[in-house]
């Protein structure tokens, strides 16, 4: 794959027609795997076919905190090899479907980045197209939340000529040192 900086060069026709190509091979590339997948920031869900009638005794899974592996007793295995990224091994699982499908649900330790394949030696997709789901506040960790809550609640103030979180705090701080310093004289002071 060319650079971003030769991307950059590109007419908007040749973007377009070099994006319809990527994804093309991507699509291709992808149908040609084993199983189906898809993900959201914090989880990864894994569809693997298998032959119907197949029963959970019948399989060999094994989810280990960066490996996993498919197949079936005495076969030679469907999937196997290293994530591309750790997982949460107590919040991962795998159930039997209707005897014919493995859905195996995968915990991402990272729940901030999206995942370019499930095993290091499958094709990739481009990562940068892709077009998440509207999230909850409720979905972000408690830093992140507290982060887009005070952005979202200075946007609000700044809508309404009102002053940001920064600067209540700073006006509460100079209300606390003119209460504690009565005798100085702020009629004149400019705070910025």
């Amino acid at each position: 794959m060319s650079s971003d900086n030769d991307y950059e060069k590109l007419t908007k026709e040749e973007r377009e027609a070099r994006d319809k190509a990527d994804r093309e091979r991507e699509v291709a590339e992808q149908a040609a795997l084993p199983y189906r997948w898809k993900q959201e920031l914090g989880e990864v869900d894994i569809t693997v076919p298998v032959p119907k009638g197949t029963r959970a005794r019948d399989l060999v899974v094994v989810i280990q905190k960066k490996k996993l592996s498919v197949g079936l007793k005495g076969q030679e295995k469907i999937m196997e090899g290293e994530l591309c990224k750790e997982i949460k091994l107590e919040d991962s699982t795998w159930t039997l479907e209707d005897q014919q499908s493995l859905l195996i649900h995968l915990e991402k330790l990272n729940k901030q980045q999206w995942w370019d394949n499930i095993l290091t030696h499958h094709p990739k997709i481009d990562t940068r197209k892709i077009q998440p789901e509207n999230s909850k506040l409720s979905d972000l960790d408690g830093e992140t939340r507290g982060m887009v809550e005070k952005m979202m609640f200075d946007n609000q103030q700044k809508q309404m000529g009102k002053p940001t979180s920064d600067e209540l705090k700073k006006m509460e701080a100079l209300k606390k040192f003119q209460a504690a310093h009565p005798e100085l004289d702020f009629s004149n002071a400019k705070i910025s």
